[in-house]
């Protein structure tokens, strides 16, 4: 079974800045928590995965560099040094040990274990203790973005019926986006990360349905073509993620939001997008749930 999608890392300069303004989409979201290496987030949580806004909280938090250990932190403080949107991708993970040992099996790259716990506020004003394993890997022809499975310890303090329900009627995540040169380079590690053989080529790139959501690498010039003015492909010189598309339960709705909340944005044919530069580095498009 491929490893579906778990979460997008959005990292962002301003954190109380980008929740105003995914509150403006349309969304809900979780109330501001801290890591306990120095970093802080606010959740959009959706049908069984989730978009993670995160900032920096405290540099002096960030753990000391070790051998083999891969830094969440530090990995997003030079990610924002560079420029704001999705730095990392991660995947469901039922067990964070076999996948270390699946990595290993398909030669990609495998870092120590790395677990942790944060407070998770509930939607009744309580607190509850949530955690997670994650099991990094990178990928040296992609050292733009990180790579994670995600093993929730406390899904059902974590997970809540409250946060999920957006005045754009956001259900899911369909697909995130990748600019890159040759997309076809891309396929052997994208196979091994999402554990699958069913990578399909397409006209201008490759296709990878992980069974929630899907990841789409695609040439600049097809990206351009697709998103239109969106994405500005010529900041993509290396290969990056620069949008995902979410699908939602009432189009109108979804639209009466964006023009509620003052957001830039234009149709594509059955979608509504929003450029990346409203959106912290990271194209979004709105489309039909059967679109």
């Amino acid at each position: 079974m491929p490893r579906g999608l778990d979460h997008l890392v959005h990292a962002v300069h301003d954190l109380d800045k980008a929740r105003a303004v995914y509150e403006r989409l349309g969304f809900t979201l979780t109330p501001e928590a801290r890591h306990p290496f120095g970093t802080k987030n606010s959740l959009v949580q959706l049908d069984g995965c989730f978009l993670e806004l995160l900032a920096i909280a405290d540099t002096g938090a960030f753990p000391e560099e070790e051998a083999g250990a891969f830094s969440f932190p530090g990995f997003n403080a030079g990610f924002l040094d560079r420029h704001e949107g999705i730095s990392m991708l991660a995947l469901e993970s039922e067990d964070a040990a076999d996948d270390r040992a699946a990595f290993a099996e398909a030669n990609l790259r495998t870092y120590r274990p790395f677990e942790f716990g944060r407070d998770a506020r509930q939607p009744d004003g309580s607190t509850g203790r949530v955690g997670f394993k994650l099991t990094f890997t990178s990928a040296p022809e992609i050292p733009g973005e990180a790579f994670f499975t995600c093993q929730h310890l406390a899904p059902d303090l974590f997970w809540k019926d409250e946060y999920r329900e957006h005045a754009n009627t956001a259900g899911t995540i369909r697909e995130v986006m990748m600019v890159a040169e040759k997309p076809n380079a891309h396929w052997a590690f994208f196979e091994a990360f999402v554990g699958t053989d069913d990578v399909k080529e397409t006209d201008t790139g490759i296709l990878i349905d992980t069974g929630r959501g899907a990841i789409r690498v695609d040439e600049p010039g097809a990206v351009a073509e697709s998103w239109g003015t969106a994405i500005d492909v010529k900041q993509y010189d290396t290969p990056r993620f620069a949008g995902y598309v979410i699908g939602v339960g009432d189009m109108e709705k979804a639209g009466a939001a964006l023009e509620g909340g003052g957001i830039e944005h234009f149709s594509i044919g059955d979608r509504l997008v929003v450029p990346d530069q409203q959106a912290f580095g990271a194209a979004i498009a709105f489309e039909p749930v059967g679109g």
